[in-house]
């Protein structure tokens, strides 16, 4: 999507190999990589809900491009589930569904990426992982509370990870934006909620994935190493958090 997307564009211009992950969408994959800066980039298809995937994927990216450096958890999906407009079988359907893809995931593959990371037998930081997240795990998502509660997780997964991690030579960091403008939101940034939308940050706008994408590639540089476990608000001060 948009903010894979972006993300997987500036990292291959700062002379990264990337791999570039899709559970159903090869074919979008295959055309990102293809248009990708440099050479190198491939394509890896996992269930990110299958724990045997998930390691199966990391071992794939390891033996294709000889190591792992890096590991972004961008994956995630939202789906509206209004508590009290859902019978109980929509309901429990739409929390499996999303903390599937936004928690289990993360956590199923940082694991993964963790494990290889520690036994590179190098000496200072051994490897990083930036999980994106939300301002919905602070603010609340009243029509999609798995989403809201799955990212909350997630920041929490991250900071837990971030202190079982420093010792052995991991960073871990998570970035947490609002609205992006995206294909996915674009109905809502472009259409009936534009204004509300716009009114939310005193910038006048929306993030463009591009910022993400960049404070991604800043944490993936050497040299902020005490950033680790810290969550980065990205959302044009539309929610402040103390």
């Amino acid at each position: 999507g948009g903010i894979g997307e972006a993300i997987a564009r500036e990292l291959a211009t700062r002379a990264a190999h990337v791999a570039v992950h899709y559970h159903r969408g090869r074919e979008a994959a295959t055309e990102l990589v293809a248009t990708l800066p440099g050479n190198g980039h491939a394509v890896f298809g996992a269930d990110l809900a299958d724990a045997a995937a998930c390691n199966r994927l990391v071992s794939e990216v390891v033996e294709r491009f000889g190591d792992l450096h890096l590991l972004v958890n961008n994956a995630g999906i939202f789906e509206t589930h209004p508590p009290l407009a859902c019978d109980p079988e929509t309901w429990a359907a739409a929390w499996r569904r999303t903390l599937d893809v936004n928690l289990l995931g993360p956590a199923l593959l940082s694991h993964a990426a963790a494990l290889h990371m520690v036994g590179r037998g190098v000496e200072g930081v051994r490897g990083r992982i930036v999980h994106i997240t939300s301002r919905g795990a602070f603010r609340g998502e009243p029509d999609a509370p798995a989403y809201g509660a799955s990212k909350a997780g997630l920041n929490a997964f991250g900071q837990s990870l971030a202190k079982a991690l420093a010792p052995h030579g991991v960073l871990v960091f998570s970035i947490a934006p609002g609205w992006v403008d995206t294909e996915r939101v674009a109905p809502f940034v472009h259409g009936s909620k534009q204004e509300e939308i716009l009114r939310e940050s005193p910038l006048g706008r929306v993030a463009e994935p591009a910022e993400v994408a960049r404070v991604v590639a800043f944490l993936a540089s050497p040299g902020h190493d005490s950033l680790t476990g810290c969550i980065i608000d990205l959302n044009g001060a539309s929610y402040l958090r103390t």
